[in-house]
C-alpha cells in the first residue's frame, strides 16, 4: 500500500474495500452490481476482489493461502492444514510468513484445534460480562466488592433476603 500512489486505481481498490478481502470468497456477492463513484464503473464485490488481486502477485498468493487455510479449518480437514503448513512460504508477504512459522512451531495445537469442535465462546462471554461490570462501576474502592459483584452477576452467590431463601449453584 505504501508504494502505491494515493490517487491510483489500485490504491482505491485495496484501501476502500479492505473488508471484502477478509470475507470468504464464496460469501462475496457475484451477481448484483453496484456503481462505484471512485472507480466510475459498476462492480460486484467479487469483481472488486479479483481486480485488487491483479495488482500484486504476492498479494494474490497470500490471499489464496488465507482462503485455503480458512476453508480447511472450517471443513476440519487436518491433512489440508498440514499440507498448507508444509508448503513453500517464499511467495507470501512477510506478515504471513511469520504467522506460518508460528503455526509450524505450534503444529500440534493448530491440528488439534482443527479437529475438535470445542469453542471458547462461554469463556469469552464471561470475560465480556466482567468487563461490562468494570466499565459501569467506574472502579470499586475495594477489590473484594468487585469480586462479589462478579459472582453475583454470574449467579455463583446470592444475597439472602429472608432466612427461607436458598441459593443454587
Amino acid at each position: 500500500m505504501k508504494q502505491l500512489d494515493k490517487k491510483s486505481r489500485e490504491y482505491k481498490l485495496l484501501k476502500r474495500y479492505w473488508k471484502l478481502y477478509m470475507k470468504k470468497y464464496k460469501d462475496l456477492e457475484g451477481s448484483k452490481q453496484f456503481y462505484d463513484r471512485c472507480l466510475k464503473v459498476p462492480y460486484t464485490p467479487a469483481q472488486i476482489v479479483d481486480e485488487g488481486l491483479k495488482c500484486n502477485e504476492t498479494l494474490k498468493n497470500t490471499y489464496d493461502f488465507m482462503q485455503d487455510f480458512v476453508y480447511a479449518l472450517a471443513d476440519k480437514d487436518t491433512k489440508k492444514v498440514n499440507d498448507l503448513l508444509d508448503s513453500n512460504i517464499g511467495q507470501y508477504c512477510e506478515q504471513l510468513k511469520t504467522t506460518i512459522q508460528t503455526f509450524r512451531k505450534n503444529r500440534r495445537a493448530v491440528i488439534n484445534g482443527a479437529k475438535m469442535s470445542y469453542s471458547n465462546g462461554c469463556l469469552e462471554g464471561v470475560n465480556r460480562k466482567i468487563k461490562q461490570i468494570e466499565r459501569t462501576a467506574y472502579g470499586y474502592s475495594n477489590f473484594t466488592h468487585l469480586l462479589k459483584r462478579i459472582r453475583l452477576e454470574q449467579n455463583i452467590i446470592c444475597f439472602k433476603k429472608s432466612t427461607k431463601q436458598t441459593c443454587s449453584v
